[in-house]
């Protein structure tokens, strides 16, 4: 780990090796030394027999401990035949893997008709290989999770022995750099995948994206590829993913969104002693707020804060739209994507999701990985649905249809949360530091 100070002549840099910390997916990483502990303060309903249990389930389900359990799972699919040879190393049902060597034949691109999203037919008989001993048995029985967004095994279950090392004469394109291949889910949505905001990608790489359709008709090898997890998984990393009730604060979850912000150069915009609110408006067909304004000039009448209405749509930059999110400390919005933007709140923050649309866990765990506190509407009698909702084949649905919200009852929970990051103590520091027209922009950074 390392230690930045941004804001000084010096910006020294400041080893923290010597602290023996670590993130906890390491096999020598103790508890004590890990980068952070989770809070569990609350019952966990019968899901552990101890308060140890419970911790520990929580960090293996949502934390640095979920990528120590995928590193356990890792095993040989294709082992080589020679030092430096084709190799090819998964998890369990294939959900990441790392090939080293390996030849990928793209011909089937050239005469693959739309929509190419979601096939699992891309790559077939004699278009996969390496150098290396296939385990055809081990291979066959990592095959039980084939589908699109859930597992590699339709792009690895047609591997075949090359009958000589990889080599210029086999490929009409060698990538020596190392690469991650990835599998995109529903676009301009960031709960179901972050990987199209293609701003992100300059927090992890200097080198440009690329895109397969590049490739038709060619034999491309790559000398070190990662074919990481998969945003569809069963019991997945925050999609699917089981979360034990009680706990709170994932490691994983706020190193992510510190390396983002450092990486991105997001800066910090704070009001002193002033909360910052940002209520989402939507400019979808359904689950909008039909009457937003007048819940914005309500929270205007409340001393010391401000108050944001902002559109998280492609009009609106995506690297602008994160610098909102990072200087939030109340994020209030219905159930939608745009909630996600709680990733990047500051640890004192809370979110109210004024109605969770009968999805009660969806946003509320995803606060809990981050260490928010979460509100959401708690009297039916005092939210007014347009219409019941017209889900396209199911009927009627809550997600299909948009709401109003009386106002006193709005105030009264928003000002639990408002109470929340008043007496953080996290929030109090800032707001001590950054009084009059100094503020202390000192951050600190753990590089990931």
């Amino acid at each position: 780990m390392q230690t930045d100070f941004e804001g000084s002549d010096t910006s020294p840099t400041i080893s923290l090796l010597d602290l023996k910390k670590c993130w906890g997916y390491e096999k020598d990483c103790t508890p004590d030394l890990r980068y952070s502990a989770p809070t569990c303060n609350k019952s966990s309903r019968g899901w552990a027999k101890s308060k140890a249990e419970q911790i520990e389930t929580f960090f293996k389900q949502g934390d640095f401990g979920y990528i120590r359990e995928r590193m356990d799972e890792l095993t040989q699919i294709c082992t080589p035949k020679q030092k430096n040879g084709s190799s090819l190393e998964c998890t369990k049902f294939m959900r990441f893997c790392r090939g080293k060597n390996i030849m990928f034949d793209f011909k089937t691109l050239l005469n693959l008709p739309e929509p190419m999203r979601y096939r699992d037919d891309v790559i077939r008989e004699g278009q996969v290989g390496g150098y290396c001993k296939v385990k055809k048995k081990t291979l066959k029985e990592h095959g039980q999770h084939k589908s699109p967004l859930q597992s590699w095994y339709a792009e690895f279950e047609h591997l075949t022995e090359l009958p000589k090392p990889i080599g210029d004469e086999t490929c009409d394109l060698v990538i020596s750099e190392p690469t991650f291949i990835m599998k995109l889910d529903a676009t301009v949505n960031m709960y179901h995948h972050f990987c199209n905001f293609e701003i992100v990608w300059k927090a992890f790489t200097q080198h440009p994206l690329m895109n397969l359709g590049s490739f038709k008709g060619k034999k491309v090898c790559f000398k070190d590829a990662v074919f990481p997890l998969l945003p569809r998984m069963i019991f997945g990393m925050y999609y699917n993913m089981p979360l034990i009730p009680g706990c709170q604060g994932s490691g994983l979850f706020q190193a992510f969104t510190e390396h983002l912000k450092y990486r991105l150069n997001i800066k910090d915009n704070y009001q002193g002693s002033n909360v910052r609110i940002t209520l989402i408006s939507r400019s979808t067909q359904y689950r909008r707020i039909l009457n937003e304004d007048e819940l914005v000039s309500a929270l205007k009448t409340i001393p010391d804060v401000v108050v944001k209405k902002v559109n998280f749509n492609r009009q609106m930059a995506f690297v602008d739209q994160m610098e909102i999110s990072y200087n939030t400390d109340i994020l209030i919005g219905i159930h939608g994507a745009g909630l996600t933007h709680m990733l990047f709140m500051p640890v004192w923050g809370a979110v109210f999701e004024i109605f969770n649309c009968e999805d009660e866990s969806c946003y509320a765990d995803l606060a809990r990985l981050k260490g928010l506190k979460y509100f959401t509407w708690e009297k039916s009698d005092k939210i007014f649905p347009e219409d019941e909702g017209h889900h396209p084949t199911l009927g009627a649905h809550a997600k299909f249809t948009n709401y109003a919200f009386d106002i006193p009852e709005f105030l009264r929970i928003f000002k639990k949360a408002l109470t929340h990051v008043r007496q953080s103590g996290p929030f109090q520091q800032k707001s001590d530091s950054c009084k009059g027209s100094k503020c202390n922009n000192t951050v600190v950074h753990n590089e990931l």
